[in-house]
């Protein structure tokens, strides 16, 4: 596994700066709930870049920077949640239904699994994966006998490329036209690569992962959004 690391993304935050906070609508087990109002929020970037970005919220689960000017939306629900933010329009009609496949094009998903409820199935699946030290929790929804073993392939997808942060969480890319960690997500496969970040968290072994697929010229913006969302997990975790 540790022979498939490769560094994610590329610069170095150098300042602190604002960007602006965009709510974002949601709709889930209890209903439609309004989009959050909030203040702008501070990050680790350069001035550039802090530009280019804006932090995107629902009321339920983590928050996200992404570039300025997108569209988002969350879905919700006793697994966990969803937050998608896409350049294109999203079809919030399509959402729970069957026949969505998902997103093409330039987007960012930041997802929550429970690892107490229904989300275990997710969690289990990508402990399967990518974060062996625990793999007891997968044998232990296995065994429950609701989903079959072969639900749970062990290992790491073949061309992704995983960088450990620590035995909690691992920073990932997957090619482009390739199925991997990165598409175990609502991005489809396309012509451009997926980086992110997978991290467990939480009594209940939950889990957060983040999906980032973006334009060449944006690339670099990568990093930073990564970086942030791991610095909002820690903080949780430690609340």
């Amino acid at each position: 596994m540790l022979s498939q690391t490769a560094t994610v993304g590329t610069g170095k935050p150098d300042a602190t700066a604002q960007v602006p906070f965009v709510g974002c609508a949601s709709d889930g087990q209890v209903g439609p709930l309004k989009a959050p109002t909030g203040l702008a929020k501070a990050v680790t970037v350069s001035a550039e870049a802090a530009h280019r970005l804006a932090y995107y919220k629902a009321e339920t689960g983590f928050g996200v920077l992404a570039p300025r000017g997108w569209h988002c939306y969350s879905t919700y629900g006793s697994d966990g949640s969803n937050l998608f933010v896409s350049l294109d329009p999203i079809d919030t009609t399509n959402l729970f239904s069957p026949d969505w496949k998902g997103l093409r094009g330039q987007a960012v998903q930041v997802s929550v699994s429970s690892g107490g409820t229904s989300g275990r199935f997710a969690v289990a699946r990508t402990i399967a994966r990518v974060f062996p030290e625990f793999k007891a929790f997968t044998q232990q929804v296995i065994a429950e006998g609701i989903e079959p073993a072969s639900s749970f392939p062990s290992g790491p997808y073949p061309q992704d490329k995983l960088t450990y942060v620590d035995k909690k969480t691992v920073e990932f890319e997957t090619p482009a036209n390739t199925k991997g960690l990165g598409t175990d997500s609502r991005l489809q496969i396309d012509a451009s690569p997926i980086q992110g970040v997978a991290v467990l968290f939480g009594s209940e072994m939950d889990l957060v992962q983040l999906s980032v697929r973006l334009s060449e010229k944006d690339r670099d913006l990568v990093r930073p959004i990564i970086g942030r969302i791991e610095g909002e997990v820690a903080g949780s975790a430690a609340q």
